[in-house]
């Protein structure tokens, strides 16, 4: 991973691209890639984080190694906005359950991505049955769950480094 220091773009924004490709990354290293100070780094981080610009880290893990099982599905909801508000207030309900784990505004044919996690297939029916579809506004959800995990916030999931050589026959 090499970063080279750039004028047109601000400390701020060097910092937190290389934070998103290592959020373990050392403010040393950082600063020796970007050719800044490390109380620099040090303190365009906190900043991030004061800003609320940085709000958290995370651990990205492979779920065929982990001893947690779990099941994980995607919702695409179909939503009648609210006059004044769009599609704020019914987002903001959604955002609120914990299983929810994440939830995008989208383009095309459905409004809503949410995705949530239970311990089973019981538990993601009782979500959406039970809070999402009862919800005023909700016109239609289409449940998709996630099978297999390749890639996670670009980083390739349960799969070894291949060698890109050929083998040498004598």
């Amino acid at each position: 991973m090499t970063a080279t220091p750039n004028s047109k773009r601000s400390l701020e924004e060097q910092v937190l691209e290389l934070l998103e490709q290592n959020a373990r990354m050392p403010d040393e290293k950082i600063a020796t890639l970007l050719g800044v100070e490390a109380d620099a780094v040090a303190e365009t981080i906190r900043k991030l984080e004061d800003d609320k610009i940085i709000l958290g880290y995370r651990a990205v893990t492979d779920p065929e190694k982990t001893s947690e099982d779990s099941v994980t599905c995607m919702i695409e909801v179909r939503v009648s906005p609210q006059r004044g508000v769009g599609f704020d207030r019914i987002a903001e309900r959604i955002y609120r359950y914990p299983e929810v784990k994440s939830l995008y505004l989208m383009s095309g044919a459905y409004d809503l991505l949410v995705v949530i996690e239970g311990k089973t297939i019981h538990d993601i029916s009782y979500f959406v049955f039970e809070k999402l579809a009862t919800l005023d506004h909700i016109q239609s959800t289409t449940t998709h769950f996630m099978l297999k995990k390749y890639k996670d916030n670009g980083i390739t999931i349960g799969q070894e480094e291949k060698s890109e050589r050929l083998p040498v026959a004598p």
